[in-house]
């Protein structure tokens, strides 16, 4: 390959064109659909790298706000610091279950926030996958109300899942739309209305700096970016690497007979971009470089109040850790959960380090922090205890799917140890970070969610929510006064029905033994789906998710399942 490498960067990309081009006739020549599915996974980066090269690192120029305070920290409104992890379950966190894990692994400053703060013992995402929670979160608004129903598909992850079927049938075979997939707009165009009001507009109009770090998926085009819906700047996070594939300092742990895992390393690179200029190869460890340029923002911004938006990538797949964290972890075996907890150990890494930052500034006691994730672990990882003690995984409604860490720290408001045992939502965050800011909440659309200050302090009294709805396709679901309803339509109509109150681990279906409560709560969907607006894009995959066992165990008769639309 020394020839190759003594090429200069045109002509690299010149002869990766003709090996693209070969690519492409075999593919069209090949009828046997392994061959057709392995040459896919090599074209796939291949194009990536021809027609959207990434450049050598960038050093972000994060603004400078006043060199000197204009009011002391604990004068004017507080900062606010929104962490959101990725595909975190409820059991990656020790605070939960006393080790993450195999039971040992330990994330104590994820920890101390909520025993600095408050514990949100019953919280949950919007949605049991990351887009639509994101829009929630962002808007205070289910996203369905504004028709952002279904998570941004690319078309090359339908297709690698159809080849995958047709090369290994599966007893619940997946139902793929393709006259949908072939009218389905480009994956950068799916996002959110530019029309929307975001919780980072809200606070830039009160005169906050709002800064952006790592994951959006709510839209990579012109006015659907964080740069144009709130945030004064964004690292935007372009790639799904940690770190190149081939890095010394990286262990890697795959999956492929997954199908979503095939997807994310067949399309993966190690990319960033700032304010939506040039792609660029970030500085070391995606969660490592996040972290430290979330320090960078609040040193630049110490004397002025802030929103970060700190949004990592960590703990969703691609399995990556660092080779330093995953010696930390020897005493593991398993080699994938070896990679995933040393992956916890750095999200939780971050956290302290962000805390410790703000500690140093003089910032903690007048700053918000919240932490939580977009939804439950995943069932590809094949991981069998990230949600424990909740059935169901990401991608179903079932409490593994949408009962997620939640704790927020504000010392100046929040005394240490506090918890809230009714349940909150994503949708509460928009009006906690408004209230907490001072900052004036849009009246010209209908907000979903509340403020949560007043019932953590105890001045407000009863509950945030008596009921709570979570919609996606034909898989719905409703919780009211501890009652939860799932129902689906795929491949026939199904109900699970749970009294939460004293079945919180959803053991017992209730829906055949009270039917008046089944009545009860499917009119309460009912009622909620008429408000909704029809979904910005089609449906185009329907896939079976077993509730009980991970991707890795196979179906056998009697396993409940549930259809995943998408």
């Amino acid at each position: 390959m020394s020839w190759f490498c003594a090429l200069n960067s045109g002509a690299v990309r010149e002869v990766k064109k003709l090996l693209l081009a070969a690519v492409a006739l075999a593919l069209a020549a090949v009828s046997a659909w392994q061959y057709r599915l392995d040459l896919l996974l090599i074209g796939v980066p291949l194009a990536r790298e021809v027609f959207s090269p990434v450049g050598p690192n960038v050093p972000t120029q994060w603004p400078q706000g006043p060199a000197d305070p204009v009011q002391s920290a604990d004068q004017r409104p507080p900062n606010v610091v929104l962490i959101l992890m990725d595909d975190m379950g409820f059991n990656d966190v020790s605070l939960y279950n006393g080790g993450a894990g195999d039971g040992s692994v330990m994330t104590p400053n994820i920890d101390g926030l909520a025993q600095q703060g408050v514990t949100f013992t019953n919280g949950y995402a919007a949605n049991a996958v990351c887009a639509p929670s994101r829009a929630s979160i962002m808007t205070g608004r289910y996203s369905t109300r504004f028709g952002f129903e279904f998570t941004p598909f690319p078309r090359v992850g339908a297709t690698i899942f159809q080849w995958m079927q047709d090369l290994d049938p599966s007893p619940l075979p997946p139902h793929m739309d393709l006259q949908a997939l072939d009218t389905l707009p480009d994956m950068a165009e799916l996002g959110m209305p530019t029309e929307e009001v975001t919780v980072a507009e809200v606070l830039q109009e009160a005169g906050y700096y709002t800064a952006h770090i790592g994951k959006w998926h709510l839209g990579a085009v012109s006015g659907m970016r964080p740069e144009d819906q709130g945030f004064d700047d964004s690292l935007y996070m372009k790639g799904m690497l940690y770190l190149p594939e081939d890095d010394p300092g990286v262990v890697n742990a795959k999956r492929p007979e997954e199908g979503i895992e095939r997807m994310v390393w067949a399309s993966a690179e190690y990319a960033a971009q700032f304010n939506g200029g040039e792609p660029f190869q970030p500085d070391g460890y995606l969660t490592d470089y996040y972290t430290d340029e979330a320090l960078k923002v609040i040193d630049s911004n110490q004397h002025r109040p802030f929103f970060l938006f700190l949004s990592h990538w960590g703990i969703h797949n691609p399995l990556q850790a660092t080779r330093e964290d995953y010696a930390a972890l020897a005493h593991i075996e398993d080699h994938h959960l070896r990679v995933y907890s040393a992956m916890i150990r750095s999200v939780d890494r971050s956290v302290g380090q962000v805390v410790a930052k703000l500690d140093e500034l003089g910032l903690s006691d007048n700053t918000l922090i919240i932490l939580t994730s977009d939804n439950g672990g995943a069932s590809y990882i094949q991981l069998p205890d990230v949600n424990k003690p909740f059935r169901g995984w990401k991608l179903t409604h079932f409490e593994g799917g949408t009962h997620v860490p939640f704790m927020a720290k504000w010392p100046a408001q929040i005394q240490p140890g506090s918890s809230l045992q009714a349940p909150v939502h994503h949708i509460d965050l928009f009006h906690t970070i408004a209230a907490a800011a001072g900052a004036q909440v849009p009246t010209e659309r209908k907000l979903d969610g509340v403020n949560l200050l007043p019932y953590i302090t105890g001045e407000a009294e009863g509950v945030p929510h008596e009921t709570l709805f979570w919609r996606e396709g034909h898989q719905q679901s409703v919780q009211h006064q501890g009652w939860k309803l799932i129902r689906a339509n795929q491949p026939e109509p199904v109900y699970w029905l749970f009294d939460l109150n004293v079945d919180p681990t959803e053991q017992n279906n209730l829906a055949g033994a009270e039917p008046t409560r089944l009545e009860q709560l499917n009119n309460l969907l009912d009622l909620h789906n008429s408000e909704q607006a029809e979904p910005m894009w089609p449906t185009i995959y329907d896939s079976a998710q077993l509730i009980d066992k991970h991707g890795g165990q196979a179906y056998e008769p009697g396993d409940e399942y549930i259809y995943w639309p998408n």
